[in-house]
């Protein structure tokens, strides 16, 4: 996935209301991706973890209170903000979804620019960049509307991967990310790319942000991969 274009699993057994929340979601910028059940849900996102789930309550089978309460659980899919649909209304309900952990809770039948502005809201807690936030690390400023990164407040010249991954480290400063991490947020899935090439951008990256003389901000943590400070 890019770190351009987040991506939204929404899950939903009714097709009618899938089809219109997904046509509304890629027309706003979003990458869709789609359940029509929470097994199926829960089985991709073990395979691709989404930036965000917009999840259904009420489904055959696993209830999407089952699938949120889940991957809640787990400490690799914990931090996925969750927006749970419901026509449930009653504040014992809410209550109950929000402490199954969801994130958020929308009572149906909702307004879709609504929905849509709880949807960048919750982004802009997780991937700020991805809905045009600026970020900011020490002396280092990028603007992800305009694409322009300083240090100092002087610019700085980056390629596009480049540039992805900078977007990375600034959203989670701190967090080490391994090789396989950063080609799956950067270059996606669906790329095969060796890792070795993560060394190389992030080689390039090092040098982009020194041209102007400074300490390197980014770290190698041998044995499992790079941070940002």
């Amino acid at each position: 996935m890019s770190t351009e274009q987040p991506t939204v699993l929404l899950v939903e057994d009714e097709p009618a209301q899938r089809e219109v929340l997904g046509y509304n979601l890629e027309a706003d910028g979003f990458r869709v991706l789609t359940a029509s059940n929470g097994e199926e849900a829960l089985m991709m996102v073990a395979e691709a973890p989404p930036d965000i789930i917009v999840l259904d309550w009420m489904m055959p089978n696993v209830s999407g209170i089952e699938v949120c309460r889940q991957l809640k659980t787990r400490s690799e899919t914990r931090a996925i903000p969750i927006i749970m649909l419901s026509a449930r209304s009653e504040e014992v309900d809410r209550v109950r979804g929000l402490e199954t952990g969801a994130d958020d809770y929308v009572i149906k039948p909702y307004s879709l620019v609504e929905l849509m502005a709880r949807v960048r809201a919750q982004l802009r807690r997780t991937r700020p960049a991805s809905v045009g936030e600026r970020l900011e690390y020490q002396d280092i400023v990028l603007d992800a509307e305009t694409h322009r990164v300083t240090r100092s407040e002087k610019p700085l010249k980056l390629g596009p991967t480049e540039f992805r991954l900078l977007t990375t480290f600034m959203e989670k400063p701190g967090r080490v990310w391994s090789r396989e991490q950063l080609l799956d947020r950067v270059w996606g899935r669906d790329i095969y790319v060796d890792t070795r090439t993560v060394d190389v951008h992030i080689g390039r990256l090092r040098k982009a942000l020194c041209q102007h003389g400074g300490d390197d901000p980014l770290r190698t943590v041998r044995g499992a991969g790079y941070a940002l400070g």
